[in-house]
């Protein structure tokens, strides 16, 4: 017999296997409404069903008026702490604050000057592969995504870890310690890697264990080393802000859902990792900076409000950019007056743009803002407000830190590993069953028809 050249074939075989499965796997949409199935885990109005509960995040959105819910101002609390009164208080102090905010989520509580010292000093212990692996899993076959290369060398530390599969607290605390520590050496390494496998120059720095994670970021990825005050506090700042966002977002939901089976914490932060990588969860702010690219070659007078709402009427309308039929960076799952990390965001950003003489830039991204919210609500109906969520501003910021594209949604996930760690170890101490929802299956019985008479 023969050998298949499943090579030669693959490709009209594959297509042809592909329409079958464009035919066959659609479900009529009335079905979710006839059987009660809450699509996405959501209602009709877009609020996310309660499968949980946590002491981590909260995400508020809506209060009740005489007993109806009515949209409000956007809040965000970190163990029941306000993230503004957070961030307010760093301000104040004149310090970065992504540390403390790590130690707040995960222990529950703010710590004090020493406790708070002896933290930071115990993840600048950690910031440390183990050895000949950046040569070993790093730089060998490095990957065009970030994102890939983070969940690589996870599953990889995996080998490396003599009690990989203890899930008991300590050792779930040390895991995630010694990740939340190495992302970014991962991140950064991994985009050196890769570039320098494209023919660029290879700049491979140790952290410094005297500056801060954020610090460290800028300090290893410039060929200089070098960084001002602003620029380390705003990119602190969004490591805050990125930090957690409740029990229900896809990625911090994929680590429960994972955690539930009993599985180490390699998997589970991996699997995270996947979801997050997506650019309907953490690379928004990609497609945001690319909008933004597309409407500065399209409006050439950035204060023509009236050619800017035409822009972004295209884009509603499929007509320009990626034809999606999105303005993105506005609108959220659950906000819709006001999302209060873009609150927070904002002008930390027009301080930044001043730095870096970038002010009119700014201006664009905030008339874009302001008309946005006016377009949309003339454009669509919509059952709640729509506003700027975070990643509207988040990737203005990093181009204006210089910060590469690939390294967008990584710093993202340097930013949530640490909510992600503290919703692994409470689902760890307070559920012993797996995690499993039912699907409601529509298929009618059939017959099986045996071989010979197909």
């Amino acid at each position: 017999m023969a050998r298949y050249d499943y090579a030669q074939a693959a490709c009209p075989l594959i297509d042809r296997l592909a329409e079958t499965c464009k035919q066959e796997f659609p479900i009529n949409p009335e079905l979710y409404t006839k059987y009660d199935v809450k699509r996405g885990l959501r209602d009709l109005n877009g609020k996310g069903v309660l499968a949980g509960l946590t002491n981590i995040g909260n995400v508020v959105a809506s209060k009740t008026v005489d007993g109806v819910s009515v949209p409000c101002d956007g809040k965000l609390y970190y163990r029941g702490i306000d993230v503004e009164e957070l961030v307010a208080g760093f301000i104040a102090d004149d310090r970065l604050g992504f540390e403390e905010t790590v130690y707040l989520l995960l222990f529950g509580q703010l710590p004090s000057a020493q406790e708070l010292a002896d933290f930071s000093g115990l993840l600048a212990e950690l910031r440390n592969l183990p050895a000949i692996f950046t040569r070993d899993v790093i730089m060998k076959a490095p990957s065009d995504n970030m994102m890939n290369t983070l969940a690589k060398c996870v599953l990889a530390l995996y080998s490396y870890d003599s009690a990989a599969n203890d899930i008991s607290v300590p050792n779930v605390l040390r895991q995630c310690l010694s990740l939340i520590s190495l992302f970014p050496m991962i991140s950064v390494y991994g985009y050196q890697a890769y570039h320098f496998k494209a023919g660029q120059s290879l700049i491979i720095r140790q952290p410094d264990k005297k500056l801060s994670l954020a610090e460290n970021i800028l300090y290893m990825l410039r060929e200089d080393g070098k960084f001002t005050p602003l620029e380390a506090k705003l990119l602190d700042m969004a490591l805050v802000l990125h930090a957690e966002h409740g029990g229900g977002n896809n990625s911090t939901f994929t680590v429960h859902v994972v955690s539930s089976s009993g599985t180490d914490t390699y998997s589970a932060i991996a699997a995270a990792l996947g979801s997050l990588k997506g650019p309907k969860h953490g690379g928004a702010n990609i497609k945001v900076c690319q909008m933004f690219d597309d409407l500065m070659e399209h409006v050439k007078d950035w204060e023509d409000e009236d050619a800017l709402r035409e822009y972004l009427r295209s884009l509603l309308h499929k007509e320009g950019f990626d034809h999606s039929g999105l303005i993105y960076g506005m609108g959220h799952a659950v906000y819709s007056i006001s999302d209060p990390r873009a609150r927070v965001f904002k002008s930390f950003v027009q301080k930044l743009s001043v730095e870096k003489n970038r002010e009119k830039e700014y201006e664009l991204y905030a008339r874009v803002e302001r008309l946005a919210s006016e377009v949309i609500a003339s454009e669509r109906k919509i059952y709640k407000g729509v506003c700027a969520n975070v990643d509207f501003y988040s990737g203005f910021v990093y181009r204006m830190l210089g910060l590469p594209e690939e390294l967008f949604t990584p710093i993202f996930a340097i930013a949530r590993i640490s909510g992600w760690s503290a919703h692994r170890i409470e689902e760890l101490i307070n559920s012993n069953k797996i995690i499993r929802p039912a699907y409601k299956a529509i298929v009618d019985p059939r017959v099986y028809i045996p071989m010979s008479e197909r």
